[in-house]
């Protein structure tokens, strides 16, 4: 090898592009819209997960113990200054709801803040220069203004004008840099909010500040927790009773990390399937480049430049476009994360209550991204280049057609192993990882089942149509399968993922609606703040037409396994006895139990062991979660029971934490909260007649209410925009493979323009030249697009039956949407006309005789 060899070629090589730019053009855009969603998705998701490992309480630092009630919802706040007075680090916090003027509730959030900026100078997530800033004009808080804190850019959204009404009370509004995390939440001084959210006296919890030298001798297991017996003992001397204190260890972001797994993991294979969709335009790119190439590579030969120096010059002329279109689709794939990001937070807000910060981007991503597509893209085509280098160049086209028949069929054969394997494999597992995994390999092998099946049914269909120009035009279709092979993989890909998630959210949207029906029996539901729930019980049964109210409880709570069933799968993850899982302890009353929960399953005489105390049930997500079956033991922490028995597994869709139910007299018989959290009446009236009476009785803002049709409402909209990241990214990759059918279009129209000179020498006018060639296009795409309808359903199968079940524990009954699909197909029909018209018309306006001439020179 000589580097002087090396240099001359890649000279030469320049000099190409720079006569036909279209080739380096069609080989960049793959790279750069590959990389571009790589990239977007990634920035998105690694923002997510840094903000759930950097969450703290807002403008502190991340507490070591959170104190509540046991038996309430507030706390008092003599337990705060208690703990304030004996030097303990701690935190007032309140929460609750308050209503704007328009009606809309807003999640409130009260603490001393001039504490909690004092600790936030231990915190080293938040900057103490930043905090001290001019930003934080903490005079009007000291001077007892009603004032407001909220992020810059939630401010510009809901309160341009620098104050916002809360309960009927105007407040300035003051404006804290984003970067200090706050993100949608609304901040304010205790002193402020007790009064506004009604709650005076009362706190919502008390988060503790362990000293740095304690907090690790606290979470380890082999240490006395020394710092929680200085807190029992520090409040059994200020004479508070610290059996109705609960005192629980803050996670570090790994709990809602777990939570949200699934959902980040759902992202990154719809980003990865964009990327091959994406290096598969490369791949084209790079194919047809060579094959432009060849009598060049001959005269190379010819001029003394060995193989070898030939085959570096090509791999490092791969390299330099890699490097190209990675810079240049870094810097977009991070403007389209400033796009998806808060899509991706209203999500995580609604679903999981998560809170993101602003985005920041790292030179490793660039990295990550630049090693995985050369990568791949040396991967895919050494092979191609050894070939080219090993092969003499002057081979007849018959040899390279049945070089491309021998590659279809292997790929053919190749794809079938990979699917039945797939399949056996399907059957082994239930973690949804290893699912995801399957679901990839069978994405794979689709593609590679197209180019011998779209031959095949060429083959059948040719005799169908009249001889002459027709039937010549269709078999010249199975010539063209091999140059647009790659772009039609691409673009089955990119119809077979649509049509999977199109089943997928159509099905989930049928299946949410129908258990809505059958969870929601009452008319009105009311989430008053717990200050006003006596008051509200008490207003409801002098009401006549107040046929039926209906109480639901709600604790926070832990969860393990106490014993493994014993029908566990051998092929299931078994999760550790000493597990300890985050749940929603509920209660509700008898008749709304027995009359809204849809069942999975449920133990013979199972309402008689519940109503024993010997029982429970837990919603199927969480049953999924910790591979618990009918039959199994669990320990919860609020119950003084040693075990309960997993009575009945029950379909919940609103949930992804994961419930358990226990019975009424369990509630009370385990001293948990007493009052309800919310209330469920059947009135014989108008429900705005009891609506009215409420706000103006009460003071219930009409936020706090919702009919059964406003909840169904709500719920479809979340269901949407919960969803809507995923329509985008569907979409994205539907534009990524139609891009690279226009490219792949231009380059064959290109290349097949002397033989579209030989018919227009025998005859053939240039309308009938279009007609054909479009009617080629659209053959090949329509096909396509038939065999992307039963293998976008089996995708959407596994993604419903294995995937979906496994990551979020929802079984939902698969529904086929003909409109939708149709809709799809339409969409690629429409796209490869556009692909096809464009380049034709641009190439055939020129004398066809020219592009004879060319093929002989």
């Amino acid at each position: 090898m000589s580097l002087i060899n090396v240099r001359l070629c890649l000279q030469v090589f320049y000099r190409h592009y720079k006569h036909s730019p279209i080739q380096a053009s069609a080989i960049l855009i793959g790279i750069i819209l590959a990389v571009t969603l790589l990239i977007g998705v990634k920035a998105t998701n690694e923002n997510a997960i840094q903000s759930y490992s950097s969450a703290t309480e807002l403008l502190s630092q991340r507490a070591s113990f959170n104190l509540s009630n046991n038996s309430s919802s507030d706390i008092n706040e003599q337990v705060y200054f208690a703990l304030s007075q004996a030097g303990i680090d701690s935190l007032a916090i309140i929460e609750g709801l308050a209503t704007s003027p328009d009606g809309q509730l807003w999640q409130v959030t009260g603490s001393d803040v001039v504490s909690a900026l004092a600790h936030s100078a231990k915190n080293t997530t938040i900057s103490s220069a930043s905090l001290t800033s001019s930003t934080i004009d903490l005079s009007q808080l000291l001077n007892g203004q009603p004032t407001i804190m909220m992020s810059q850019s939630q401010a510009k959204r809901i309160a341009p004008n620098g104050d916002f009404t809360l309960n009927n009370i105007k407040l300035n509004v003051l404006q804290v840099d984003d970067k200090l995390g706050l993100g949608s939440a609304l901040l304010m001084d205790m002193s402020l909010a007790q009064p506004l959210l009604n709650m005076q006296g009362k706190l919502s919890y008390i988060a503790v500040f362990a000293p740095t030298t304690t907090a690790t001798e606290v979470l380890s297991p082999d240490n006395p927790p020394s710092f929680e017996q200085s807190i029992k003992q520090t409040l059994l001397a200020a004479g508070i009773d610290t059996n109705r204190i609960n005192i629980t260890t803050v996670d570090t972001g790994e709990a809602l990390g777990a939570l949200t797994e699934s959902f980040h993991l759902n992202l990154n294979a719809m980003s990865m399937l964009a990327f091959v969709v994406g290096l598969f335009i490369a791949y084209n790119g790079v194919r047809y480049s060579l094959m432009k190439r060849q009598k060049l590579f001959v005269q190379l030969m010819q001029q003394g430049i060995d193989k070898f120096s030939l085959m570096i010059a090509l791999l490092c002329e791969l390299l330099i476009l890699v490097l190209i279109g990675c810079i240049i689709g870094f810097i977009t794939g991070l403007q389209l994360s400033q796009w998806l990001q808060p899509m991706v937070a209203l999500t995580l807000e609604q679903l999981y209550d998560a809170r993101l910060m602003p985005g920041i981007w790292q030179w490793s991503w660039f990295l990550q991204a630049f090693g995985l597509t050369l990568a791949s893209a040396m991967g895919a085509c050494i092979p191609m280049l050894t070939n080219l280098i090993n092969t003499p160049l002057a081979q007849g086209t018959h040899k390279q057609e049945r070089h491309y028949r021998r590659l279809h069929r292997k790929q053919f054969y190749l794809g079938v192993v990979m699917l039945l394997g797939a399949y056996l494999l399907f059957n082994l597992t239930e973690n949804y990882r290893y699912s995801l995994a399957l679901l990839g390999v069978v994405t794979i092998a689709i593609p590679l089942l197209l180019p011998q099946l779209l031959g095949s049914m060429l083959t059948l269909i040719t005799p169908l149509f009249p001889k002459g120009l027709w039937q010549y035009g269709v078999a010249e279709t199975k010539d063209i399968i091999a140059p647009l092979s790659l772009a039609m993989m691409a673009m089955l890909l990119a119809i077979c993922a649509n049509i999977s998630m199109n089943t997928l959210v159509g099905s989930f949207e049928i299946t949410l609606k129908q258990w809505l029906n059958a969870r929601l029996h009452a008319d009105l539901y009311i989430i008053p703040n717990p200050s006003d729930m006596s008051k509200l019980e008490g207003f409801l049964q002098q009401q006549p037409k107040v046929t039926g109210v209906y109480q639901q409880w709600k604790t926070s709570a832990i969860i393990s396994s106490a014993a493994l069933s014993s029908s566990t799968t051998p092929t299931a993850e078994i999760e550790s006895t000493s597990t300890n899982t985050p749940i929603s302890l509920i209660s509700r009353d008898i008749y709304s139990l027995k009359n809204t929960t849809i069942f999975k399953g449920q133990i013979p005489q199972f309402w008689q062991d519940f109503g024993a105390n010997n029982s429970i049930m837990i919603s199927e997500p969480l049953a999924i979660k910790l591979n618990l079956q009918l039959g199994s033991k669990v320990q919860i922490d609020r119950l003084t029971a040693s075990s309960m028995t997993v009575g009945a597994i029950y379909y919940d869709y609103g949930n992804p934490m994961g419930e358990a139910i226990i019975h009424n007299l369990t509630w009370q018989t385990n001293k948990l909260p007493i009052k309800p959290i919310s209330l469920a009446i059947i009135y014989a009236g108008e429900l705005n007649e009891i609506q009215q009476q409420l706000t103006q009785t009460l003071g219930i803002s009409s936020a706090q209410m919702y009919s059964q049709q406003g909840i169904k409402s709500q719920a479809i909209e979340i269901f949407k925009r919960t969803f809507s990241i995923t329509v985008v990214l569907n979409s994205l990759t539907l534009l990524v493979a139609a891009i690279g059918l226009f490219s792949a279009c231009i380059m064959l129209t290109q290349a097949r323009l002397a033989p579209l000179a030989r018919l227009y020498a025998l005859g053939v006018n240039r309308q009938q030249l279009r007609v054909m060639v479009l009617s080629q296009m659209l053959i090949i795409v329509f096909l396509t697009c038939l065999l992307a309808m039963p293998t976008g359903a089996l995708l959407g199968y596994l993604l419903i039956n294995k995937v979906t079940l496994q990551a979020f524990g929802w079984t939902i009954a698969m529904v086929w949407d003909w409109q939708a699909y149709a809709q799809v197909v339409l969409i690629a029909l429409a796209s490869s006309v556009i692909a096809v018209c464009l380049p034709l018309y641009w190439q055939t306006r020129k004398p066809l005789i020219s592009s004879l001439q060319q093929e002989v020179l």
